[in-house]
């Protein structure tokens, strides 16, 4: 960096990826702000840069020492260590200490206190939500939502006529002919673990899913308009069952909602969807077996006069961009519940879905919403049906 890239980061002021600093006296004190990029997107910390960005400027008696701290902080007050990179820059009103501090490879980090600090805007905070530890884990793929255990469940959960059906289709053998009990077979098929059913167990061969886990259905709303009006609505439905039954009524909730044009057609013919099915089935797939399941909220599917919303928990997960995405880059988040969901739900995989989607219809927003920890797709109607 040079000074007029100093200059200009300086008068940007501070962010989730800049940090000032007037001078550091304590390691623990920097590591803190290490931890919290590390768990992030990595940043830089400018030594010698007041909070309000005037140049509090370092002495070139200060280097040695902040050089001796910032080692010292990264060896021994960072949990795995971490290797930032320094470069000092000297402005009229002194000089700058530039750390760079890279995103981690190796989350969640922590102080030598065990705290794990996150950026949050320009501050950072400590985690201390279990979901949000969960998550961190779960970036570095040490732990995922899908194969946890369902705590209060059991075999009894288990929809057993639909989970044979599933069984015999898949490996063309009975159940009695696998020669496991019940039990055996689900836990060799990373369903059940315990005496419990994981969540992928529960939320694909479940009877009634929601009675364990409520907060994982599909709320669905057409609203009158462009905008949301919560005095009024056209249509409404909690959407709940088992994954396959969930899907197929959100899909029937949108298509039932949309207009048909006759398009040539006999009069008693349904006619064509204003919109080609196959789009809402790829997204509607997507967030449900691509959801973040540590996230205890609802898909939320709304239909306006002008557009149809598809909302799912959990921003793009690790270094995932829109752009990747669109090229057909994926990263499974729930690899177990994946393995099973391709069975039983139209999931082409392999990043292919979306390029599918966008090919068919050109007329759709994909946002990662980090803020809001949220994935949202936005999907035009025709500008005429508006």
């Amino acid at each position: 960096m040079d000074k007029t890239e100093l200059l200009e980061t300086i008068n940007c002021g501070e962010s989730s990826r800049i940090q000032f600093k007037a001078n550091i006296n304590s390691p623990n004190q920097l590591a803190a702000e290490m931890v919290a990029f590390s768990n992030s997107a990595g940043g830089l910390i400018l030594l010698g840069v007041n909070d309000d960005g005037s140049l509090a400027g370092l002495k070139p008696i200060d280097i040695n020492r902040l050089n001796q701290i910032v080692s010292n902080a990264a060896s021994q007050s960072v949990r795995p260590p971490i290797n930032p990179i320094t470069e000092n820059i000297r402005l009229d009103g002194g000089l700058v200490m530039i750390i760079e501090v890279a995103a981690g490879i190796s989350k969640p980090y922590m102080d030598n206190q065990g705290a794990i600090w996150v950026k949050s805007g320009a501050d950072k905070r400590k985690v201390t939500a279990r979901e949000e530890l969960q998550r961190l884990f779960q970036s570095e793929g040490l732990v995922y939502a899908d194969e946890i255990p369902v705590f209060g469940s059991s075999i009894a959960d288990l929809d057993l006529p639909f989970f044979r059906d599933y069984y015999e289709r898949r490996y063309e053998e009975s159940l009695e002919e696998s020669g496991l009990p019940l039990a055996g077979l689900l836990e060799n098929l990373n369903l059940f673990r315990n005496t419990q059913l994981n969540l992928t167990g529960l939320l694909l061969f479940g009877k009634k899913p929601q009675l364990r886990k409520p907060q994982f259905i599909v709320k669905a709303v057409v609203w009158p308009g462009n905008e949301i009006d919560i005095e009024h609505y056209i249509d409404s439905q909690d959407i709940m069952g088992n994954m396959k039954a969930v899907f197929e009524q959100t899909l029937a909730f949108i298509t039932r909602n949309l207009h048909r044009l006759q398009q040539g057609q006999g009069v008693n013919s349904l006619g064509k969807l204003e919109i080609p099915k196959i789009v809402f089935e790829e997204f509607i797939v997507n967030a449900l077996i691509h959801r973040d399941y540590f996230i205890a909220r609802p898909i939320m599917v709304f239909v306006f006069d002008n557009r149809i919303e598809i909302t799912s928990p959990g921003h793009l997960p690790n270094n995932l961009t829109i752009e990747n995405i669109c090229f057909g880059v994926s990263n499974l988040r729930n690899p177990v519940l994946i393995s099973h969901a391709i069975h039983l739900l139209p999931y082409r995989g392999l990043g292919t879905g979306i390029r599918r989607a966008l090919r068919t219809w050109k007329r759709i927003e994909l946002i990662n919403d980090k803020e809001n920890n949220q994935f949202k797709v936005v999907i035009q109607r025709p500008k005429w049906m508006a």
